[in-house]
């Protein structure tokens, strides 16, 4: 495993709640073209105790001069390292869409490293491994990034409305469909660290079926739950979705939210 410098760990995780105590940290791994950011309203749904931390990626934001990850290994292994500096408090990952494949990823190379279990791993709007969609959208240049972002909703296609924005961040998306849709599972064990799938009720990119076969690549417990709106349900449905990721760690899904 990669050894990791306090300046590399904080290149790679954001602080968005942090606690004295902490008794769950939970890290969180956006989608494409998404960064650390995108999870911050969540720190004001978690109870006491409950740290919250984001993945920086490379190439966006305050890294966006950093060229972009072409491998999964290239997003795992400095994460993990840095994860695994953290000490020891329960860990818990989140990811969506392509942050769903990076955090499984990052869940298997860390039960090998700390030879334990994690908390929990939750998996939101991606197929499992085994049920993988071959896309080529990368491929197909400018225009085919845009109309699949417009097929997806959420904010990214409205920020590339703007011509000046939209040449900044580009190459960055672009480079991380080609990463997703080139990605190959290398191991196809079960992890032993339960998994919670999460899927929306009209997501294009994965249905009901697809996110239940995530019950296959654990050992330990799996629960699937469907919430209701498109691949980018998790803003809208944000209250019952920390909810059931609190539950999923074992901790109370319904926590007012702090002041």
């Amino acid at each position: 495993m990669t050894i990791t410098t306090t300046r590399q760990r904080e290149l790679w995780l954001r602080p968005l709640r942090t606690q004295d105590v902490p008794r769950l940290r939970l890290v969180c791994f956006p989608h494409a073209g998404g960064a650390a950011g995108f999870f911050k309203t969540w720190g004001a749904r978690l109870p006491d105790g409950v740290e919250l931390y984001g993945v920086q990626y490379p190439g966006r934001q305050d890294r966006l001069r950093e060229p972009p990850a072409r491998t999964m290994e290239e997003l795992t292994e400095p994460v993990t390292a840095a994860l695994a500096a953290l000490g020891e408090v329960p860990l818990a990952l989140f990811g969506h869409s392509m942050g769903a494949a990076v955090a499984h990823e990052t869940a298997r190379t860390l039960e090998a490293a700390l030879g334990r279990p994690l908390t929990g791993l939750i998996v939101s709007g991606r197929p499992a491994p085994d049920r993988l969609r071959r896309t080529a959208v990368h491929r197909g240049g400018e225009q085919a990034l845009l109309e699949d972002l417009r097929r997806l909703g959420g904010t990214a296609e409205e920020v590339l409305r703007d011509p000046a924005l939209r040449e900044l961040v580009l190459p960055t998306i672009e480079a991380d469909y080609r990463l997703i849709e080139t990605y190959r599972p290398r191991d196809t064990v079960p992890i032993r660290t339960p998994i919670c799938a999460c899927v929306s009720d009209a997501d294009p990119e994965v249905d009901r079926d697809e996110a239940a076969a995530w019950e296959r690549h654990t050992t330990g417990r799996f629960r699937l739950r469907v919430f209701p709106g498109d691949h980018f349900y998790l803003v809208p449905q944000e209250d019952a979705l920390v909810g059931q990721v609190l539950l999923c760690c074992g901790l109370p899904g319904r926590w007012p939210s702090t002041p």
